[in-house]
């Protein structure tokens, strides 16, 4: 019986294709096409978007955006084995698919995008977080993505939302809260994938929003990865790896050096790294 969208159901072309996930490449599949439809919405309106998927295996959630109207979805898929499986719907969407093979760590999207796209993906946890990253510190901002909506493990969702003071909170909350918005949407249970992981999956929504400071984005990575790399020490004994001294550099900045890391807000964090930026 062919799905709602006229293509085979994803167990057939799973099975047809030999496509059993690797875990070394951080494969977990959805096969429940009403659950994919989900995540594709919450990307908002999709009649006329361009897409970009990262990981997209055997092809669920590529075939919900463009079965619910994206223009156009380029996918990134470093498993040569699932590249039979994508053109089929390549083929079902004549002109609407791009398949790329590649490392999404290495491929650049941006050729294949007539203009601001969404990035729209169920990330294999093996790079989930270094895309990120990436994705949040261009150097130029607005970026060219419009939003993303991005599968991760629970546990990183609530790292991308978390206010100071939690314990949730550090590296990616500032990075991902600097210069933009971030929610997360709905929980996916394990039960969804296939194989199904050992813990609980968050889609969340991120859009672009002015930046609070201008900042390098690189300097403040770094200033943020040093300050949370021994959570319990104070900040005048975490910063030391950056370098530079680190009581001169909180003085500059106002702030106390007995202080730990999680407790310092976003704007402390961003004033913080000017100060190292003065400091040369």
């Amino acid at each position: 019986m062919s799905a709602p969208d006229g293509l085979p159901p994803l167990r057939e072309v799973i099975t047809r294709h030999g496509l059993a996930a690797k875990k070394s490449l951080g494969q977990n599949f959805l096969l429940d096409l009403n659950l994919t439809a989900r995540i594709a919405r919450a990307s908002g309106p999709l009649e006329g978007a361009e897409i970009v998927e990262v990981g997209p295996g055997p092809g669920g959630l590529t075939r919900a955006l463009l079965w619910q109207g994206a223009a156009k979805v380029v996918a990134i898929e470093r498993d040569r084995r699932c590249l039979d499986a994508l053109g089929e719907i390549a083929a079902h969407y004549p002109g609407r698919l791009i398949v790329i093979e590649g490392d999404a760590l290495e491929v650049d999207p941006l050729p294949h995008l007539g203009g601001p796209a969404r990035i729209v993906a169920n990330l294999p946890y093996n790079i989930g977080t270094e895309l990120l990253v990436r994705w949040l510190t261009p150097p130029e901002w607005p970026p060219f993505w419009e939003s993303l909506t991005l599968m991760f493990q629970r546990e990183v969702a609530e790292r991308i939302v978390a206010q100071p003071g939690t314990k949730a909170y550090g590296r990616l909350s500032v990075l991902a809260q600097w210069r933009s918005s971030a929610r997360i949407v709905f929980d996916v249970p394990p039960s969804a994938f296939v194989p199904p992981p050992k813990v609980t999956s968050s889609v969340v929504h991120i859009r672009p929003t002015p930046p609070r400071a201008e900042v390098d984005p690189r300097l403040l990575e770094k200033v943020v990865a040093a300050a949370f790399s021994q959570r319990r020490k104070m900040l005048r004994q975490s910063l030391k790896s950056l370098g530079t001294d680190p009581l001169g550099v909180l003085a500059h900045a106002g702030i106390d050096p007995t202080r730990r890391a999680e407790t310092l807000s976003i704007d402390e964090f961003l004033t913080l790294a000017r100060s190292v930026a003065a400091a040369g």
